[in-house]
């Protein structure tokens, strides 16, 4: 579905950063090795913002298609990223490996993403950064991106619960305007999470 849906030359949700990370970036380790891994990145867009910041990124999906076409970015922005193709059902995030990771947009079947957010928490170094931003149930109402399935959405609570080895430092739902290219277009119902661990 992936592959097809990056197939078309035009960047799906277009080749700007997400807004949220554009503002939160800054809570990111700025020294270091600065190595950050980006989670079901698709075409790439996140990924590039970061390497131009100078973070050490890796992007990991399961489109291989969609991985083209980031390094292709990376390429035209004259910056490096590393890609892999990854099923994050069984991909394994390493321990005390990134300063940070960076979930935007990726949503997955409840059970897959309780297992991966628990491996986040191990997979983070000591003050490594989790930057999220998801679409929540309300979302379906606005039908202006996202997955069409309430399960696949995130709210406030259940992230609370899925991350509660982090230190949350920003935890908000909101409505706010989203504009990445065709498929995430007009006002929105989101969730937004910064998380420290401690340590």
């Amino acid at each position: 579905m992936w592959d097809e849906r990056y197939s078309s030359e035009e960047y799906q949700y277009g080749t700007e950063a997400n807004d949220f990370l554009q503002q939160s970036v800054h809570h990111l380790p700025q020294t270091g090795a600065r190595k950050i891994l980006c989670l079901g990145e698709g075409e790439g867009r996140n990924a590039v913002f970061l390497a131009e910041q100078g973070f050490d990124v890796t992007a990991i999906d399961a489109s291989e298609v969609g991985l083209q076409k980031a390094q292709t970015l990376a390429n035209s922005r004259g910056v490096s990223i590393t890609t892999q193709v990854a099923d994050l059902a069984d991909y394994d995030l390493g321990t005390n490996l990134w300063d940070g990771i960076i979930s935007i947009f990726c949503h997955l079947p409840e059970a897959l993403r309780l297992n991966l957010h628990q491996k986040v928490a191990q997979a983070l170094r000591p003050q490594g950064v989790f930057i999220l931003e998801a679409y929540r149930p309300e979302q379906l109402q606005f039908a202006t991106g996202g997955p069409p399935q309430v399960e696949l959405m995130m709210t406030l609570e259940g992230l609370k619960n899925e991350l509660a080895d982090l230190e949350h430092r920003h935890l908000c739902e909101l409505e706010r305007e989203v504009k990445e290219g065709v498929l995430h277009n007009g006002m929105a119902a989101v969730v937004q999470m910064i998380a420290t661990k401690e340590g």
